[in-house]
């Protein structure tokens, strides 16, 4: 009965449904007959005047004659137990209902709607009546028959889109929808391996021996700003992609810019799975489903990706841990950098905290022994790091109606005198 619920030849059975509403409590529902069901299916069932969306949570007791049946069970992946005990952690230590902490993990079913198609153009006739030198551009950048997108085309021609579209009028390109792009394809550990430093070296190899031992341990990494802390997180990475476990790094949304992405595209020559608020529709689906089967071994995501249904999580990374983008205040209140030492612990995965400047709570942990504390104490390449040095306004103070001291703007004007830039921070909100 734990791995099935199934009534069967003609006897009763029910389970208890949670669902994704601030709800602390599970409801009883009777299974239908020739239906099957086990923990973590994600159902259909009716509540009140309609019908809503849940999660069989366990197994009930009786026959639920006058129980109210389960609709149907919809085709999502299934919410595996270290994610059910994950969302009962969460509401447990936050106080949070569980019907709360379950919406963050139960995405919406998916919809009929199919993913809107991205479309190429395809250089098929002749060249029109009137060309002109954009357009002659454009022809020849499309030689050879292969189906572009219109903007990387326009790029490479060095030509506006509306020249393309006159084209496409013309008769000289025809419009065709491109290849779905790959969901989850699968990164290669050894595409393009970095040139590390010793210290570099030292520490991607702690990482990734933590990888190998797939057990809990939480890790520090700390490294001053250009140290290559993501490079050496990412031989932890490319650790959990030889064993065939996934990996989730977990970023501050405003972090995940195309320059993080085309970083872990040089290095293992796909792009990782991209979980966010700029990701939704049918693709997130897809995701959601590859995350699933184990297909997609790599997720780059904001704080909701550490709720997502995986397989066989065998990383989890959260870079610039100090953030205070991962504090979620609205609904269900928690830190996801705590939760995801929570999820590595119900995983049996170890999980790295990288930053510059770490929270003091997990300095403290650090200190006390509970973390394993790495250092990255110098730049890559030997760049020096800049001076600092504080000015006591006390001592040093400015003119009678002046507020910047002596030593500032003597700084300043050496360095307009080098013909280099300054840069002043005012210490103001709300002012331009």
């Amino acid at each position: 009965m734990d791995d099935a619920l199934d009534e069967g030849q003609g006897g009763g059975g029910t389970v208890e449904v949670l669902i994704p509403l601030g709800l602390d409590q599970a409801y009883s529902y009777a299974v239908p007959a020739g239906l099957a069901l086990a923990p973590g299916d994600v159902v259909q069932v009716p509540l009140g005047p309609r019908e809503t969306v849940g999660v069989v949570w366990e197994a009930g007791s009786g026959r639920g004659g006058n129980l109210k049946k389960v609709v149907g069970k919809l085709d999502m992946p299934p919410l595996d137990p270290a994610l059910r005990k994950l969302v009962d952690w969460v509401a447990w230590y936050t106080l949070a209902a569980k019907g709360s902490v379950l919406a963050l993990a139960l995405r919406r079913p998916p919809d009929d709607t199919p993913e809107r198609p991205k479309l190429g153009v395809r250089l098929v006739g002749v060249p029109p009546a009137r060309m002109t030198p954009a357009r002659a551009r454009a022809i020849a950048a499309a030689e050879g028959g292969l189906l572009i997108g219109k903007s990387a085309l326009a790029e490479a021609a060095s030509v506006s889109t509306a020249v393309i579209d006159s084209l496409v009028d013309a008769g000289t390109f025809s419009v065709e929808p491109l290849p779905q792009e790959a969901i989850a394809a699968r990164p290669d550990p050894d595409h393009a391996r970095p040139q590390l430093s010793d210290d570099q070296q030292a520490v991607g190899d702690a990482l990734a021996e933590l990888v190998r031992k797939q057990a809990w341990q939480v890790a520090l990494l700390e490294g001053v700003t250009g140290s290559g802390k993501t490079e050496v997180y990412f031989e932890a990475v490319a650790e959990a992609i030889r064993l065939g476990r996934q990996s989730v790094i977990l970023m501050p949304e405003i972090a995940l810019t195309a320059q993080f992405i085309d970083r872990f595209e040089a290095r293992f020559g796909v792009r990782p799975g991209l979980w966010h608020s700029g990701v939704s529709g049918r693709r997130r689906e897809r995701l959601q489903a590859a995350i699933a089967k184990g297909e997609a071994l790599v997720v780059a995501g904001a704080r909701s990706a550490l709720f997502l249904p995986y397989r066989d999580l065998g990383l989890i990374v959260v870079d610039e841990e100090h953030e205070a983008a991962y504090k979620q205040e609205d609904g269900v209140a928690y830190h996801a950098r705590d939760m995801a030492v929570v999820r590595g612990k119900i995983e049996n995965a170890p999980v790295v905290l990288a930053s510059a400047t770490p929270s003091l709570e997990t300095r403290v942990n650090a200190a006390r022994g509970r973390y394993l504390h790495l250092k990255l104490p110098e730049r890559f390449g030997g760049r020096e790091l800049p001076t600092l040095g504080l000015v006591d306004l006390r001592r040093d103070k400015p003119e009678r109606g002046r507020w910047l001291s002596s030593q500032l703007i003597k700084a300043v004007e050496t360095n307009l005198e080098a013909k280099e830039q300054s840069l002043l921070f005012l210490n103001r909100r709300g002012y331009a």
